[in-house]
């Protein structure tokens, strides 16, 4: 269980976080892990105004889906978190629910969540941290800087968004996105993604393709 109060925050003035986890499976023997949990979090918007956005994850477009600032004295969040992994085969999902206190709103109540399956190439280890409770990076077993070939990982992932509710309408939006991931070494990645997203918003629905890559340096 994991417990903070924070204040100032800069979105809420004071919140107060819990999580919890338990691992019916975690043997090493078999490779096997099964990760179970639930995220609460209570939070006072700063000012009494909240307000929820977000980008299609891709950091350099514009914001798709937003709900405005709009009075509300208190948030409540709730959601659970489940991952798998079996040697080399990684699945999870995570899902949350915002409930808020915002009566001139009609008490709007919001949600979202994603999907992932992940496939390691190369022998490559994906370690799970069972006193934080959350997996390591990705460690290739022979580095490209040591004459190897890394660490290879397929990615699909699939996200859906919903801030539509009450008086707010935020849009909806989900999008799906196959990845792969190169790990040239403990420190080095690279990545490239295709995604492709529907948004519904404003009483129209329209579709956008992504075409992303990024190197991640990390020390």
């Amino acid at each position: 269980m994991f417990f903070q109060k924070i204040s100032p925050f800069p979105t809420y003035s004071s919140r107060v976080v819990a999580r919890f986890a338990v691992l019916p499976i975690l043997s090493d023997k078999e490779d096997k892990v099964l990760h179970l949990g639930m995220n609460f979090r209570w939070g006072r918007p700063e000012d009494n105004k909240l307000r929820l956005r977000s980008r299609p994850e891709a950091f350099p477009a514009a914001y798709f889906i937003d709900t405005g600032s709009f009075p509300a004295d208190a948030t409540f969040m709730a959601g659970p978190e489940a991952y798998y992994r079996t040697k080399r085969w990684l699945l999870g999902s995570e899902y949350w629910g915002v409930f808020t206190e915002a009566k001139t709103s009609g008490d709007p109540a919001f949600h979202g969540g994603d999907a992932v399956v992940t496939y390691l190439f190369n022998d490559a280890i994906r370690a799970y941290n069972p006193l934080g409770g959350y997996f390591r990076p990705v460690y290739p077993k022979r580095s490209v800087f040591e004459g190897g070939p890394g660490a290879w990982e397929a990615v699909f992932r699939l996200s859906y968004i919903d801030l539509d509710s009450g008086t707010i309408r935020g849009g909806r939006f989900a999008r799906i996105t196959p990845m792969l991931n190169w790990y040239l070494s403990e420190n080095v990645r690279l990545e490239m993604a295709y995604g492709y997203g529907r948004l519904d918003r404003f009483a129209l629905k329209g579709n956008t393709q992504f075409f992303q890559s990024r190197i991640q340096l990390q020390f």
